[in-house]
């Protein structure tokens, strides 16, 4: 017996990508509806060898149904996650709009698989930010055995985070250098993003930090370990899919970097390619529809007493987006609802 399975936003990167990992994983599906907007009404998308047709979310019964992975802004989240929840189907939202709920559990099934059971406080469990997602993968294992004091990222973040017109934005801005007269302007972007890096994703807050950044501080805490300090420079960088991060560990005790290599090797969701050679390491490029996190560049850094360094690439729309979403699903059914 299997799952009455709603994706929202089936239309978009990240709902496709959804659909497209429930077929990957098997996930026991014995229904499963796509719904869009109405504008995107009847547009088919593929699931496994299945083509489905999306049904209009404005005008649909969620009752009956176990549970809905939502891909949709938090505007439209806010209206239709509730009443999808009151009707008793469990929404695992993508959206930022839960995130931050204290009743609401924020959840990398890696990392605190044991929060799973709050869903039931409104019947709603959030998805991190993707930035956050892979980078948690990589600290939690650590963070067990030596205790994280202080976490420097820098992240350098693909366009497909901001979705179609940013992948679009990328291809037209980059075929337009090589053409004269065709030269597109930024319009997604508040700058070109083709041959170009941009230190600025999401909005400015007044302590100069961008959304971007202060979520990453946020959800670490909440996920990890509020006692963390997490400090963050967010970076758009013109690569299509593919998130990668440098981040910088302090931790209260010492752990030299033989041993987080072993740690990290045996850790779920992570592997380690780390060789100290050209190419030993892996880059955006490399991961794209891959389930992996991945750790490279592992190393002591010197100026710090209990001090490591690391690089971590992963797919963002897929572990930092919908490969967590459905893993949320998976984890939901084995422990919760056990229907599969």
């Amino acid at each position: 017996m299997g799952y009455r399975i709603v994706v929202v936003g089936a239309t978009g990167n990240v709902g496709r990508e959804m659909l497209n990992i429930l077929a990957e994983r098997q996930f026991p599906v014995d229904e499963i509806a796509a719904l869009a907007s109405r504008r995107s009404l009847g547009t088919q998308i593929s699931f496994g060898d299945k083509t489905l047709k999306t049904a209009d979310l404005d005008t649909f019964d969620f009752a009956g149904w176990d549970m809905a992975l939502f891909a949709v802004g938090s505007e439209a989240t806010k209206t239709y996650a509730p009443r999808a929840a009151k009707a008793g189907c469990v929404v695992i939202d993508n959206s930022s709009l839960y995130r931050y709920d204290p009743q609401v559990p924020l959840i990398v099934p890696e990392v605190n698989a044991d929060a799973i059971t709050q869903y039931s406080n409104k019947n709603i469990i959030a998805n991190p930010n993707c930035s956050t997602a892979q980078m948690v993968v990589a600290l939690k294992p650590l963070h067990d055995r030596a205790r994280i004091k202080r976490v420097v990222v820098s992240t350098y973040q693909s366009v497909s985070g901001s979705g179609k017109d940013a992948i679009d934005e990328l291809w037209n801005q980059t075929k337009g250098m090589y053409v004269p007269g065709q030269e597109v302007a930024p319009k997604v972007y508040p700058k070109q993003i083709a041959f170009n890096v941009i230190p600025h994703i999401d909005v400015f807050m007044d302590s100069g930090d961008t959304k971007e950044e202060w979520k990453m501080v946020a959800e670490t805490k909440k996920i990890v370990d509020k006692s963390i300090k997490v400090t963050a420079t967010c970076v758009r960088v013109p690569v299509f899919v593919g998130h990668a991060e440098s981040i910088n560990i302090e931790f209260e005790d010492f752990i030299d970097e033989e041993e987080a290599r072993e740690i990290l090797r045996t850790a779920p969701g992570i592997l380690v390619v780390d060789k100290r050679e050209d190419g030993g390491y892996v880059t955006p490029v490399e991961c794209v529809g891959d389930f992996a996190t991945f750790i490279s560049r592992i190393r002591q850094d010197s100026t710090i007493e209990n001090g490591l360094n690391l690089w971590c690439v992963s797919d963002n729309l897929r572990k930092g987006a919908a490969l967590n979403a459905v893993q949320i699903a998976e984890l939901l059914g084995n422990r919760v609802l056990k229907k599969g």
